[in-house]
């Protein structure tokens, strides 16, 4: 992959081969963050897990101190109260099965998380694989599929985040804008690696958290020395 001007100059900035303590990670991927749009700061965590393993998955969700810096945009597919109750807690779409034809039919996905009421399963499991392959699909382990519509949404619209493996046992999240500033950033990335320690799956052996690093969208990794478990 041919990297532009500015990232050539940010690699020369620091050492890619060492790793830094948070703080100064965060500085560096600040300084590097040249974009002329406010760049999001992404986390990257390598496990020393194996994925394929159902006893050693790693998955949660945590509310970020200081929000993610994006603006959410919610679905909840709920009826009756519940959808009232939707409508009044700020949820940008709220319907039935108009909406998940509306998702079928129209290839519609203007929406960055869907929220759904446990009595709903059998109508958006016909779409789950649309939402699924997008990561949209609700689940209860994620808090997505409760009777508590409104506390669902008040979460995400404050910077919840779910967090899992990928097939190469790497965790990525977004932390934060980088117009945060470093305080704000490390405080997100302390609460998000605390919560990924305090999963460690009781099958998993060896050293838990294999490395870290910190990125802006379009600036290069910075290696963070990692907490562990």
């Amino acid at each position: 992959m041919k990297h532009g001007k500015k990232y050539v100059d940010s690699v020369k900035t620091f050492d890619r081969t060492k790793q830094f303590e948070v703080n100064e990670a965060l500085d560096l991927v600040i300084a590097n963050a040249k974009a002329k749009f406010d760049e999001t700061v992404e986390f990257h965590c390598r496990l020393g897990v194996d994925p394929k393993q159902a006893d050693q998955q790693v998955r949660g969700v945590i509310v970020l101190p200081n929000g993610t810096g994006k603006s959410v945009k919610v679905l909840v597919l709920a009826k009756g109260e519940k959808a009232d109750a939707a409508q009044a807690a700020g949820a940008d779409y709220v319907g039935a099965e108009e909406l998940v034809a509306k998702i079928q039919k129209e290839n519609w996905f203007d929406f960055d998380a869907v929220i759904t009421t446990p009595d709903m399963m059998g109508v958006v499991g016909r779409i789950g694989k649309l939402l699924g392959p997008k990561g949209l699909m609700p689940n209860p382990k994620s808090g997505t599929v409760t009777n508590d519509v409104a506390k669902a949404i008040a979460d995400i619209k404050a910077g919840k985040v779910e967090y899992r493996l990928d097939k190469q046992a790497i965790i990525h999240c977004a932390i934060g804008k980088k117009s945060f500033g470093r305080e704000k950033l490390a405080e997100n990335y302390n609460a998000l690696v605390d919560a990924i320690i305090k999963a460690k799956p009781a099958a998993a052996k060896g050293q838990y958290v294999k490395s870290i690093s910190l990125t802006s969208t379009m600036g290069p990794g910075v290696k963070v020395l990692p907490k562990n478990a």
